[in-house]
C-alpha cells in the first residue's frame, strides 16, 4: 500500500483502517499492509501524532 505523505491523511488513513478493518492492533494493521511499524509511528510523530494503545488511534 502507498501511504500518503500527508500527515494528517495518514494519520485519518491509519485510524479509518483500524477503527473499520479487522485490526486486533496496530501492528496486526501494519503487517497485513505490509506498512513498518516504527517508521509509521515516526513520520507521524514528527508531525505531532502520537499513537493512544487503548484507544488504538492517532491524535
Amino acid at each position: 500500500m502507498t501511504l500518503p505523505q500527508d500527515p494528517n491523511m495518514l494519520a485519518s488513513i491509519v485510524n479509518m483502517k483500524l477503527r473499520d478493518g479487522n485490526y486486533d492492533s496496530l501492528s496486526d494493521l501494519c503487517l497485513s499492509l505490509g506498512i513498518d511499524e516504527k517508521d509509521l509511528k515516526k513520520r507521524l510523530s514528527e508531525s505531532g501524532f502520537t499513537y493512544n494503545q487503548e484507544i488504538r488511534q492517532f491524535r
